[in-house]
């Protein structure tokens, strides 16, 4: 099980897809990947396109089955995936409440976090817009934004600043840190990760695995 700082552990993940294209055969995606996410740290997760980790970090938060290996978490997950889990027809305010409902949130709990979050993170004057009338980056925001909106103790994010603007970038790592020092652990993973020294510890997918290639003690 996870001990005190560590509230997601994986433990020789291994995952295999099936393939037709263009004959049938097995792509072993993850060959034996273990890390560990703690609280009070941002994790960097690195690695080409294709990699596979999309895939690890589906399995970490429980939305993807393994084919085997072992994965411990502890407190609540706040999952933002590159494929948004919007709702076109609904508005930013129905959004909001829609998952705000789902986390079991009161309505006062809702509304001064979808205010806080729609302030920092610049989008505030379209709360009354439908969502499949906002721009990418403002889509991107919303997405998440609805993983932040019930104070997860573990933030899950999959590139999660694709189309910000540079003042929104910058205020997603003022969010970060923040976070981190209330406790929160967060895990990130993207192709490239610009600012490195804002990171605890990188781990690098290559072949499957996972390899630590930084550690801040």
């Amino acid at each position: 099980m996870c001990g005190d700082k560590v509230l997601v552990r994986g433990k020789n993940i291994h995952k295999t897809y099936k393939t037709w294209f263009p004959f049938p055969r097995k792509i072993e995606v993850l060959k034996g990947a273990s890390l560990e996410i703690r609280k009070n740290e941002i994790t960097g997760i690195i690695g080409e396109n294709g990699s596979g980790k999309s895939t690890l970090m589906k399995i970490l938060v429980g939305e993807l089955k393994k084919d085997e290996g072992v994965v411990d978490r502890r407190g609540t997950i706040g999952w933002c995936p590159q494929e948004l889990r919007l709702y076109n027809r609904l508005t930013v305010n129905e959004t909001f409440r829609l998952f705000g409902e789902a986390y079991g949130l009161s309505k006062d709990e809702i509304y001064r976090s979808k205010r806080a979050l729609s302030v920092r993170l610049d989008f505030k004057e379209y709360l009354d817009q439908r969502v499949d009338r906002l721009s990418e980056g403002n889509k991107q925001k919303v997405n998440l934004s609805i993983s932040l909106m019930h104070s997860p103790d573990v933030l899950m994010l999959d590139e999660p600043y694709t189309g910000f603007d540079w003042k929104t970038y910058e205020s997603f790592w003022e969010i970060s840190e923040e976070l981190v020092k209330d406790g929160t652990a967060i895990a990130l993973i993207s192709h490239i990760i610009e600012k490195k020294e804002k990171l605890d510890r990188v781990y690098e997918l290559e072949g499957g695995k996972l390899k630590e290639v930084k550690k801040v003690v």
